[in-house]
């Protein structure tokens, strides 16, 4: 490293994901000597803030990243799929948020309160999970190591903001135009989303499944290291803005009761335990939004099963479950570099 930091880039500046990385290698005075914002689609004659003051934004074009040590990219699968090898063969270490990369066996797929040992240097490409395989980990691993889960049923209520700003967007004119008595127009969904719930996440594919439901599915594999775990999960759009909201019933080989699993997961790095259902305490969308952990709550016995763990989990999509997890890559990668 350079006495006075790295030359770091973002590829979709201006996105929701790009935006709040930027503000995140800030609060986190992540080592940065020069930032370099690119666009891939907007206008250049506009800025982004960074440490108080305005950046221009670029344009991002081949050759774009001589000279760059770390190039986040938070743009589609698109810009993914034409810019990432490039960053990466003009010597940059590439943190990649988009799914192109993440069932790429030769490439480290990483949650680093999970696997950050899976981070091999300061050269090449590490891709971040999807936000909700992020948060289903989070809680899945703790108990893992204790008990060995062996099947997993997840429900994943995704908050809009994973699919764009267009998407929020359309949200905003659904409801005003439904308060209006106008009809509700869906371009980004295949359905209203305002008011409702779109259980379509991705493409579906031969099995009924979408392409999300089996991404997390093999992601959480992955990261876990254990190719027999059994998963089953099912995912839906909800008209909430930020933060995913996900139902979690585990089977484990071996018994753990309600109070042991919750000390496990009070004791997990990047995971708050709030579970006091009694007093209204339990992991709500709206709190989790702007915040670094992932909230976890109704830790239960699960019923249908002799050895099964029911409970529920908020988390920012955006924040950690893209930004913020990015940076922690970079922040590990860029330790072990010395």
């Amino acid at each position: 490293m350079a006495s006075a930091g790295y030359r770091v880039a973002v590829v979709g500046a201006t996105t929701p994901s790009g935006s709040e990385l930027i503000r995140i290698l800030e609060e986190r005075n992540f080592p940065v000597r020069e930032l370099v914002p690119f666009v891939t689609n907007g206008s250049l004659d506009k800025s982004t803030q960074y440490r108080e003051e305005g950046l221009p934004l670029q344009e991002l074009k081949p050759g774009a990243f001589t000279g760059i040590d770390i190039s986040f990219f938070t743009a589609d699968e698109k810009t993914s799929r034409e810019f990432v090898r490039q960053a990466q063969a003009q010597g940059s270490l590439v943190i990649d948020t988009s799914p192109v990369f993440r069932l790429d066996r030769d490439i480290p797929l990483v949650v680093p309160e999970i696997n950050a040992d899976a981070i091999t240097g300061r050269r090449g490409i590490i891709a971040s999970p999807s936000p909700s395989t992020i948060q289903l980990v989070l809680s899945l691993m703790p108990i893992h190591r204790k008990a060995t889960v062996k099947r997993v049923i997840v429900s994943v209520y995704e908050a809009i903001s994973d699919a764009g700003e267009t998407a929020m967007n359309e949200l905003t004119e659904q409801i005003a135009d439904l308060f209006n008595f106008n009809e509700a127009r869906s371009q980004v969904f295949p359905h209203q989303i305002a008011f409702d719930a779109v259980p379509q996440t991705g493409l579906f594919l031969d099995n009924a499944y979408t392409s999300e439901e089996l991404q997390i599915v093999t992601e959480t594999k992955r990261i876990m290291a254990d190719e027999g775990i059994r998963i089953c999960a099912t995912t839906a759009y909800i008209p909430v803005f930020f933060s995913h909201s996900l139902s979690v019933n585990i089977e484990t080989e071996r018994k753990i009761d309600p109070d042991a699993a919750r000390k496990l997961l009070e004791g997990a790095p990047g995971i708050v335990v709030e579970d006091n259902p009694a007093a209204g305490v339990y992991p709500l969308a709206v709190y989790a939004t702007g915040k670094d952990e992932c909230f976890v709550g109704r830790i239960r016995q699960d019923l249908s099963v002799e050895t099964g763990i029911a409970l529920w989990s908020a988390m920012d999509n955006i924040r950690k479950g893209t930004a913020l997890n990015a940076v922690q890559i970079a922040e590990h990668a860029m330790s072990m570099a010395g």
